[in-house]
């Protein structure tokens, strides 16, 4: 399951769009663990990338990339778009680029000691999604979880795409450790979470590798 911050603060449709990723999570195998993107992949917003499953059914999937930062927005500037006043502290932390759909809706991953009376989901029992403003509010404040990684866009799939790609050698499959998710710097996320499967990317063939 994955939550939707809406950054225009459509409320009804936030839950429209909780509503439906609970009915298409299910018990999707993928759910709550981590894409990692083989080489060779040809498309280049998929580079590398390291992808943390939100949601996975017979309808389709939904992740977020979790080590590709947007080289032209920062956490602060996102803030004051949202009329939130950022800490002196928060400097230059990134906001990712979470997927090629719907760049205006935020989502924000993060630990699971963190979670508000309506707009947080559990995923697993590492990692939470919570839907609404209040949390970019208290994480201004400092009263946020704990860990938190905030992207714009998702990542999406059609019916049997996902597994169309994983079959094509597009994929590995990998544990969502939160020290890779969270931990680790952007730069070595792809790295970590293939020695997470006892991989060598410099063994790895990009010729088999389609998206």
């Amino acid at each position: 399951m994955c939550c939707i911050l809406v950054i225009t603060g459509n409320r009804d449709h936030l839950c429209r769009m909780k509503t439906k990723l609970k009915d298409e999570g299910g018990d999707g195998f993928l759910v709550g663990q981590l894409l990692v993107a083989m080489p060779g992949m040809g498309d280049p917003r998929f580079e590398r990338a390291v992808i943390f499953m939100c949601a996975h059914s017979a309808e389709g999937a939904m992740g977020i990339i979790v080590n590709k930062p947007t080289p032209e927005l920062r956490f602060a500037a996102l803030l004051r778009q949202l009329e939130i006043e950022p800490p002196g502290d928060i400097g230059s932390t990134p906001v990712h680029f979470g997927g090629p759909v719907e760049h205006g809706r935020g989502f924000v991953l993060h630990s699971a000691d963190y979670a508000t009376e309506s707009g947080s989901m559990s995923v697993s029992p590492e990692f939470s999604m919570t839907a609404t403003l209040d949390v970019l509010q208290d994480m201004a404040k400092g009263t946020g979880p704990h860990r938190a990684i905030l992207a714009l866009g998702y990542s999406g799939w059609g019916p049997g795409q996902l597994e169309d790609e994983i079959r094509a050698n597009g994929w590995l499959v990998a544990p969502a450790d939160p020290e890779i998710v969270f931990g680790e710097p952007d730069p070595e996320k792809w790295q970590a979470a293939l020695q997470s499967l006892k991989i060598d990317p410099r063994l790895l063939s990009g010729g088999g590798g389609r998206a």
